[in-house]
């Protein structure tokens, strides 16, 4: 038997075995669950967006998030979208997902890609007039278990389809 062979082989799977570890837990599932997964995280921000239930809404967006938006300038950081989020939308619109327009992807050793379609009611208007409709991409990261958003892009503003 060669033993220098062995030892190296040894050697190269022991170097080998800490990085597939770190990469299996930062490895988002994938398929249908995933899709539920971040469906669920969509329906909790949204539900806090609609209720202005603004601590989870920050949970939910990484400190460094950025939002670009096709009808007014970029905005940096998690606490100035948030601030905007309190001042023009709560009490005063309403988001709803379009059903059937939801798609989800895996992003490799980060998180996910949400792409979807989302509609925008005033609140309080007896008809619930639809205000518009836009498009969306949300990045979200996984990290420590915990699934948050860092990057939005919302364009697309338009009448309701």
């Amino acid at each position: 038997m060669n033993t220098p062979i062995v030892l190296r082989g040894l050697a190269l799977i022991l170097c080998i075995m800490p990085f597939t570890r770190s990469f299996a837990q930062s490895t988002p599932e994938s398929g249908q669950t995933l899709f539920q997964t971040i469906s669920a995280q969509d329906s909790v921000l949204f539900n806090a967006v609609n209720a202005c239930d603004l601590p989870t809404v920050e949970s939910k967006f990484a400190e460094n998030l950025e939002f670009y938006h096709d009808k007014n300038d970029p905005q940096y950081g998690r606490k100035t979208v948030v601030d905007g989020i309190k001042n023009n939308l709560c009490g005063k619109i309403q988001r709803e997902l379009v059903p059937g327009s939801l798609e989800v992807y895996p992003i490799q050793g980060y998180g996910a890609v949400e792409i979807g379609v989302h509609r925008f009611h005033h609140i309080g208007v007896q008809d619930r007039d639809v205000v518009g409709e836009a498009k969306f991409i949300h990045l979200w990261r996984l990290k420590d278990g915990v699934w948050q958003i860092t990057r939005v892009i919302s364009y697309d503003h338009g009448s309701a389809k």
